[in-house]
């Protein structure tokens, strides 16, 4: 069985911030066993994120 983790997360339209934010986000799903599913836009500013991993 799967579980699934939903994160919004609220870009600041600073790239290089987004992109500082995107990746702490993904390194630390990434720690505990999440994996990266999809993303999808939600606003201009926020990101929906989807994770995965085995139960």
């Amino acid at each position: 069985m799967k579980q699934y983790q939903v994160v919004i997360a609220k870009l600041q339209a600073k790239a290089r911030e987004d992109e500082e934010t995107l990746t702490d986000l993904l390194n630390e799903r990434a720690l505990t066993g999440w994996l990266y599913e999809s993303a999808t836009p939600l606003t201009a500013n926020r990101l929906l994120i989807v994770f995965v991993r085995q139960a």
